[in-house]
């Protein structure tokens, strides 16, 4: 007996926003397979608004609107059956987030909720990473965002520690990132990776995923250090035009991917890594899980 149904997770971030749409395939004595059948993106980037401002524009606003609109009937042209939206940095400290999403819950008919930063790494620590590690090794987890990261140390495939830092690829541009922060995370990075021997770090996130797509290693191979390295180096020596039309990235990527690699260089030099793993995962996919596996509540559309 096959079932197939849809679901759908919305991830409304500090640079972004995604609504990916995933089918859920069940079969009788085979494991469940959760197939991605369309993954849309949008760059609104909030964080540009909320964390010089506070606040999110008047444009943003209806750009939001726009998209939360379209999202909507794209889930219904699909024939989603549930799905959840997750706001994260971005809508969580803006002034008026809850008024956004109050005004996009009566017009677009899509309800928000605006997660937490310790939420949010545990959503991301739901999705199943079994596929892509080993159960005998130990991984540092970093999920680079415009407004934070999420890091979670996995230990023999369970989550022994996760964190969230107010580090994210907008803040760093717009230069509101504290040292003691750094300072924190630093700590913290080796706090909890001390007592393991080997560590490999596994990083999510749009930019790390474009760097693994240039380098064109294979599907389940990591970049090295040094390769990251070389990588960063390179980029700082074109400008922002010339990321665009030499390098060939786009404009809402060419800015933020010099501090996203910063912060994978960073993770991997404070845990001892050689190595990263891309497995091109987040938190949609956490979202996604989560709903199945009924860890979080979600929103029927049937």
């Amino acid at each position: 007996m096959l079932s197939i149904k849809k679901y759908a997770a919305i991830d409304i971030g500090s640079n972004a926003v995604r609504l990916l749409i995933s089918s859920i395939i069940e079969q009788e004595g085979q494991p469940i397979k959760f197939k991605k059948t369309s993954l849309v993106r949008v760059p609104i980037r909030l964080g540009a608004d909320v964390f010089i401002s506070g606040y999110i524009s008047d444009e943003n606003i209806q750009r939001m609107l726009d998209t939360m609109t379209a999202f909507k009937l794209l889930m219904k042209s699909h024939k989603v059956i549930n799905y959840k939206a997750c706001a994260t940095s971005a809508m969580r400290e803006a002034d008026n987030g809850s008024e956004v999403a109050q005004l996009i819950s009566n017009q677009a008919k899509i309800d928000i909720d605006i997660i937490d930063g310790e939420e949010e790494a545990a959503i991301i620590a739901a999705t199943d990473l079994h596929q892509y590690i080993k159960e005998d090794k130990t991984y540092l987890y970093v999920d680079v965002g415009g407004g934070s990261t999420e890091f979670s140390v996995i230990h023999h495939g369970e989550t022994v520690s996760s964190r969230s830092f107010k580090i994210g690829t907008v803040r760093l541009l717009n230069d509101i990132v504290k040292k003691e922060t750094w300072t924190e995370l630093e700590l913290w990075i080796k706090n909890n990776t001390k007592d393991f021997d080997m560590i490999d770090v596994i990083g999510s996130g749009g930019n790390i995923n474009k760097i693994f797509k240039i380098s064109g290693k294979a599907m389940g191979k990591p970049l090295t250090y040094f390769y990251l390295t070389s990588y960063y180096n390179k980029l700082q020596t074109y400008s922002y035009e010339e990321r665009i039309t030499e390098l060939e990235l786009n404009q809402d990527r060419a800015d933020v991917i010099i501090p996203a690699t910063r912060i994978y260089l960073s993770a991997m030099k404070w845990s001892g890594a050689k190595d990263i793993y891309v497995p091109k995962i987040g938190l949609s996919d956490g979202i996604i899980k989560s709903m199945y596996y009924e860890t979080v509540s979600s929103v029927s559309l049937s």
